[in-house]
């Protein structure tokens, strides 16, 4: 049976000066920002560990991580949970500091266009799978595996 998919179902979230599409199944749950608990000679991207269901999840700066800038929290700032996919038992999610509610989008797989810069230049800044163009919009798909290895590295 051959099969296409018509439409994808996702997220936006804000982090910094841009925004990342997110597949919806990734996303456990979305709270409010409180300050986390700090990590030891932890990069400024990771923001450090916060509690979550019996969880210390690690908080990321995803702007700082992938060399945007740096990101801090303010008032309209959440914590989107995510699930961690590279099937690590200990540290089954993680989580992202973001700016206000993610939104909930349904695209045409058809209108997903993969987006370059003006000059056509396709570099992609480090913890991002993709750059795409949603109407209007441009966002950042994020590679949640290297994520997951860049916590793994400074948490190891």
């Amino acid at each position: 049976m051959n099969t296409t998919v018509d439409e994808i179902r996702g997220a936006l979230v804000r982090v910094g000066s841009g925004q990342l599409l997110l597949p919806n199944a990734t996303i456990s749950e979305v709270l409010s920002y409180s300050p986390p608990e700090p990590v030891a000679d932890a990069p400024e991207w990771l923001l450090g560990r916060m509690r979550w269901r019996g969880w210390r999840l690690p908080l990321v700066a995803f702007s700082a991580l992938s060399g945007q800038g740096a990101e801090a929290a303010d008032l309209g700032s959440k914590v989107v949970v995510l699930k961690a996919l590279g099937g690590d038992a200990r540290m089954p999610f993680f989580a992202l500091l973001t700016h206000g509610f993610p939104r909930l989008v349904t695209i045409p797989a058809a209108s997903l266009l993969d987006a370059t810069d003006d000059d056509g230049d396709a570099a992609l800044p480090a913890a991002v799978r993709a750059r795409v163009r949603l109407n209007d919009e441009d966002a950042l798909i994020p590679d949640i595996d290297a994520i997951e290895h860049a916590i793994r590295e400074i948490l190891a």
